[in-house]
């Protein structure tokens, strides 16, 4: 699954699983693995630990549940195997998902085995190695990665219960709300303004329901080595039944975050003369691909992807203070929860 930009490394937490008791399982369970293996795990801050297999077979890639009592909906590495699996004959670039194994005796936790795949991750949305050209395509692959994701039959491919049935948007808000709640560490103005404001502004269900990735942006991407070409979109541990405008406006927040620092967007570069598209010409693209003329209160589905991003690293920051994620990149995405709010009421204002 990962490649260039995600390295594996070697440390004394590498090996925190027995490799010949997991060789034997794998061999017995995995047409056509052969031991013996070894297991590094790449480096990252992924909330599922995630090991680069290099067997006599060939390589693979294992993602597993962090060992030790987790929350009861979190780390849902059996619904990254469900969803895709699901894909695998779809349109949907994903990578192939060998076996997943819920016998907590083999490596402490459960995991699933998956194909490695030799591409690039694309870290900085600048495209600072790629050409004016090469810009313009890999946006425009993206866009249409991200249609044929949105338009998949979730009824065919076996995907119907993947989520609640409902306004998507109202169950967001409240969730993400409390949340937010359980980890506040301070009071914070713009905060409390997008939490009265949103359930008030929230448009009518419109009755749109797609298959949402939930984390769709340029680094969970593998790309093609030498070309635009997205191999695999990675990192579903977020997907759901959602609505597909979800998607778009959380990508769509890279156009208005800060170029530079632990998440780099695209504000304030002059994106024509790099040949990367307008937010609006994105947006337009997407629509073409999904019969729409329009999307209406577009700057609403901005707002509630900037405040859920914000609610989410509410969460980081509350650990990192803990002392539970003391990394120095969890305190700098802590320090976004006050910028990101703040960008979300400007786009109130407008």
């Amino acid at each position: 699954m990962m490649s260039n930009g995600d390295t594996a490394t070697q440390d004394k937490t590498t090996f925190d699983f027995d490799v010949e008791t997991l060789a034997r399982y794998l061999e017995s369970n995995v047409q056509g693995f052969k031991g013996p293996l070894t297991a590094e795990k790449f480096a990252g801050g992924q909330s599922n630990p995630t090991f680069l297999i290099k067997a006599t077979s060939g390589r693979y890639v294992l993602r597993r549940k962090p060992p030790g009592e987790l929350l009861k909906s979190a780390h849902a590495v059996d619904r990254e195997f469900q969803v895709m699996s699901a894909l695998r004959e779809t349109p949907v670039p994903v990578a192939q998902a060998f076996h997943l194994c819920d016998d907590d005796s083999i490596i402490g936790s459960m995991f699933y085995l998956m194909e490695y795949i030799d591409g690039r991750v694309l870290w900085d949305p600048t495209l600072p190695e790629a050409t004016q050209a090469e810009r313009r395509q890999i946006y425009n692959e993206m866009n249409r990665v991200l249609a044929e994701l949105h338009s998949v039959d979730v009824d065919a491919v076996g995907l119907s219960d993947y989520g609640r049935p409902g306004n998507y948007f109202a169950r967001q808000i409240s969730r993400w709300s409390k949340q937010y709640r359980a980890t506040e560490t301070e009071t914070l103005e713009s905060m409390e303004r997008l939490l009265q404001w949103l359930p008030e502004n929230m448009p009518a269900d419109d009755g749109k329901v797609a298959l949402a990735h939930g984390d769709f942006r340029l680094d969970n991407m593998m790309f093609h080595p030498t070309s635009s070409k997205v191999l695999a979109l990675v990192d579903w541990e977020l997907s759901t039944l959602g609505h597909p405008f979800a998607d778009l406006a959380y990508q769509c927040m890279q156009w208005r975050m800060p170029h530079g620092g632990v998440m780099s967007g695209l504000g304030g570069i002059d994106r024509q003369s790099l040949g990367i598209p307008s937010e609006q010409e994105y947006v337009q693209e997407y629509c073409q691909r999904m019969g729409l003329t329009e999307i209406p209160s577009w700057n609403f589905y901005l707002v509630f992807s900037f405040f859920r991003l914000a609610a989410i690293l509410q969460g980081v920051k509350k650990r990192a203070l803990e002392g539970n994620a003391s990394s120095e990149k969890a305190q700098q995405m802590g320090e976004l929860v006050e910028p990101l709010t703040r960008m979300a009421c400007e786009l109130i204002d407008e």
